[in-house]
């Protein structure tokens, strides 16, 4: 599997056991998440880069720990540009970052050869 659909796969499977999970986080239907994860893709893709470079002092203030903020003003990014999906603010927007990076680093370790 390449490094896209992984990252996909999990930002789609985050979104989604996480809007089980709390009540916050709302799925209009399907559609709604697979063009969420194509948005964030795009915005994680084009956006970030930039976002990384601007807060540069406090991600070494913080020791990369502000990297995670940064994911997760990029999700309420997606969230605002994709109708039927909402995020339900920064916190969530926040702990979906964190599974978003801890799936992928699992789903990454597992297909290695």
């Amino acid at each position: 599997m390449t490094k896209l659909f992984l990252k996909y796969f999990s930002i789609i499977l985050t979104i989604y056991l996480l809007s089980m999970l709390i009540d916050t986080i709302y799925i209009g239907d399907n559609t709604a998440l697979l063009i969420m994860g194509l948005v964030l893709l795009i915005v994680n893709l084009l956006l970030k880069p930039l976002l990384l470079l601007i807060t540069l002092p406090f991600s070494i203030l913080t020791l990369g720990l502000f990297t995670f903020v940064v994911n997760a003003w990029t999700i309420m990014i997606a969230d605002y540009f994709v109708p039927g999906i909402h995020m339900g603010g920064f916190l969530n927007s926040l702990l979906a970052a964190f599974v978003i990076v801890i799936l992928y680093h699992l789903l990454r370790d597992r297909n290695k050869p």
